[in-house]
């Protein structure tokens, strides 16, 4: 069982920029795909962002809208998942939230549900 617990939310202005952690606990030695979702209101929860862990690992995947301003990223010493944003604007305001999935095949493109672990969710707003 994996435990997760984000970070790092806030109020932000427009323009500036914001970094979430994600913490992976237990049996984080088997995750083999991270990610972060996030979900506005009346909105569905959409990736923001994906990539492989492990050996052989690293590989990202960026949804359009977050591409080259977001950055993804882990500490696998401290068991970390970082989502580092840049350029924020109205639009990028949603819960935010991070996930981890054990198989690596359709990390980058497969279905949500296929993450089994999530976290509580940080709030992100820029105005």
């Amino acid at each position: 069982h994996v435990q997760l617990v984000e970070s790092g939310g806030g109020s932000v202005q427009t323009g500036g920029s914001r970094t979430l952690s994600c913490l992976a606990s237990g049996d984080s030695d088997t995750i083999n795909c991270a990610a972060w979702f996030r979900q506005a209101p009346g909105k569905e929860r959409e990736t923001v962002a994906r990539m492989t862990i492990g050996v052989g690992g690293g590989t990202k995947h960026y949804s359009d809208s977050v591409l080259g301003r977001f950055t993804i990223s882990q500490d696998t010493f401290d068991n970390t998942l970082y989502l580092q944003m840049d350029g924020l604007d109205s639009d990028d305001t949603a819960m935010y939230y991070c996930a981890a999935r054990r198989l690596w095949p359709g990390c980058l493109r497969g279905t949500r549900a296929d993450f089994t672990s999530w976290g509580q969710g940080t709030q992100v707003t820029v105005s």
